[in-house]
């Protein structure tokens, strides 16, 4: 029988014959006509660039079919559309003001030329026919909530094709780049356009040129490799202060990502704020798999990534307690080691940090758009065929989640007004992308975002069911308002899974600039609040109407966390353990993180 973390045969096995594995895993051998099956769909995920058309199209027929029979929503859409009509025609004869406005998140209309006219009536009637979809898309009696939200999804992709920030005659910005200077700025654009073509086409897709360099000017803070192995290289950093705290922190970053989102330049590293602070800090940095990986699991990087840096952690420290801290998925696995740790008797965790980390994933946002059973078949061939997801399909669903954004502004941008992106740390970071094995991926797809495992006492490891309410190490959650990978709500969660003495905090910002939000950080907020074990569960909005808000970053209000659960200082421990077979093996940032 399958153990309660393999993936069920009758999902995804169909026309193939089950063997077990010497690690006791199931694995299925493909039947001749299964390959051709997973081929065929393997090539046509390439062309899709990884989504399922059956997926779209099944919300599309599920949506229509259920608003062909709901004459009320009919005639809810009609009068909105006459009412939104009747608002632009309004304010295009001058007699009211603007009647839509962008939402926050929409940069596409900041400039000033947009509140004039024409450029503002284009606009408003842009606004207005995607509020109507909006209403559209609401949730119909009877239709997979699914179906809706994906409708929704898909709309809005569609109308940012169309928006009239995307056209050179009606967008104001691009008429006055082009005026100020002579139409070179179309002709920079046609550049731009032919380089970038020419490199998807070759794969040349080397990174622009920047003044930022990994180990130079990013990734920086001193240390040392002290342990490698598949997985993972365990980087010790070099103190700063005479003395530290006993208790040690090991961070866990996300696999999906090069750690050095935590260590960027000196002033907005959050890894040497802390070695700052008076604490001996160790960081995972995972490797980057190729197609030769493909099998690895998601349980090996609890297994020889977590728990195998917390066991060099402890044998070069000597330390009894560890701060664990881990980084959206990073944050995750940590979290599943730590209730397996708990369930085992370990009780070297003296903390648990989770930033931008979820653990339920009932509420993991536009995320959840892609992942059903059709989707991940297909994911599933695609990754099959390849041996890992590439870094560009990886990316390409996180722009999706903010195209108006991340697509179509830089689209503009760099295409019709011929401007170069600006060279910031965190976007160099950003195009240093990862890819992931097939079998790690399925698993924590599968597992955790469609069947939500972890908080449904389902998830196995060893064999044996782990739940996050026998944790027993104080947490310290952060979310971010505006994160769109692990929204905040969804991060709060883990409040109502676990009974520990917790500190959660909500901080301005997204999924990494919320993270990344050092002391003098401009026009940087936060909320925090306490939950006492024992105490009863409150809802995160409520918990958001009683939060009172503080200026600045949280950074200082979790070092202050970590010290008061942490021992009176003591001289720094050696860098690396020679006589435990732990010597430095190369200085920080080491050698994985410059993996292509």
């Amino acid at each position: 029988m399958p153990r309660d973390d393999s993936p069920a045969p009758d999902r995804h096995t169909a026309g193939s014959r089950l063997a077990e594995a010497p690690d006791g895993h199931l694995r299925h051998q493909d039947h001749p006509h299964e390959t051709l099956d997973r081929a065929t769909r393997a090539l046509q995920a390439r062309l899709t660039g990884g989504v399922s058309p059956h997926a779209a199209w099944s919300a599309w027929l599920d949506w229509a079919a259920h608003l062909a029979r709901s004459p009320g929503r009919q005639l809810e859409l009609a009068e909105r559309a006459a009412r939104n009509a009747w608002k632009v025609t309004s304010h295009a004869a001058g007699l009211t003001e603007a009647p839509f406005a962008p939402e926050r998140t929409d940069h596409r209309f900041t400039h000033e030329g947009w509140q004039r006219p024409p450029f503002s009536v284009w606009q408003q009637a842009f606004l207005a026919t995607q509020d109507w979809w909006d209403l559209a898309t609401d949730p119909i009696r009877g239709a997979r909530a699914r179906s809706a939200e994906r409708v929704r999804f898909m709309a809005r992709q569609g109308l940012d094709t169309v928006s009239p920030s995307n056209m050179p005659a009606l967008n104001p910005e691009i008429i006055e780049a082009l005026r100020e200077s002579g139409g070179q700025a179309l002709l920079d654009g046609w550049h731009n356009l032919q380089a970038d073509v020419l490199a998807e086409l070759t794969g040349d897709t080397e990174a622009p040129e920047s003044r930022f360099r990994v180990g130079e000017t990013l990734a920086c803070t001193p240390g040392q490799v002290v342990f490698r192995n598949e997985i993972l290289e365990l980087i010790q950093y070099t103190p700063q202060t005479d003395t530290v705290h006993p208790e040690p922190v090991l961070i866990v970053p996300a696999w999906i990502m090069k750690y050095y989102i935590l260590d960027l330049q000196p002033h907005n590293s959050l890894i040497n704020w802390l070695v700052g602070q008076g604490f001996t800090v160790f960081t995972i940095s995972w490797s980057n798999p190729t197609a030769k990986d493909r099998d690895r699991s998601l349980d090996d990087y609890r297994r020889a990534g977590v728990m195998a840096a917390l066991e060099a952690v402890t044998a070069i420290t000597g330390a009894e307690k560890v701060h664990g801290c881990g980084y959206c998925l990073g944050g995750t696995i940590l979290s599943i080691a730590a209730a397996a740790m708990a369930r085992d008797g370990d009780a070297r965790l003296a903390s648990l940090s989770l930033l931008a980390a979820q653990t339920d994933f009932a509420e993991a946002g536009e995320l959840l758009l892609f992942v059903d059973e059709s989707q991940l078949a297909f994911l599933e061939d695609m990754m099959w065929d390849q041996g890992t997801l590439e870094s560009r399909q990886m990316a390409g669903a996180f722009q999706a989640l903010r195209a108006e954004d991340l697509i179509w502004t830089r689209a503009v941008r760099r295409y019709l007004m011929g401007q170069e992106e600006p060279d910031a740390d965190i976007l160099v970071w950003n195009r240093d992308a990862t890819r992931m094995p097939a079998r790690m991926h399925s698993d924590y797809l599968r597992a955790l975002f469609m069947e939500n495992r972890l908080t449904a006492g389902r998830f196995a490891v060893d064999g044996r069911v782990v739940v996050l309410r026998d944790l027993r190490a104080p947490i310290f959650a952060v979310g971010t308002e505006q994160d769109h990978i692990a929204p905040w709500r969804s991060v709060y969660k883990a409040k109502l899974f676990t009974d520990v003495d917790m500190r959660f905090v909500l901080t301005s910002g997204g999924h990494n600039g919320g993270i990344v939000s050092e002391p003098g950080h401009r026009g940087r907020r936060y909320r925090i609040g306490h939950r006492p074990p024992g105490a009863l569960y409150m809802d995160p909005d409520t918990w958001l109407d009683h939060a009172e808000q503080k200026d600045g970053s949280w950074w200082p209000e979790w070092g202050a966390w970590l010290a008061e659960r942490s021992g009176a200082p003591v001289a720094p421990p050696p860098m690396g353990a020679p006589k435990k077979g732990l010597k430095p093996l190369a200085p920080a940032p080491g050698t994985y993180i410059f993996q292509k």
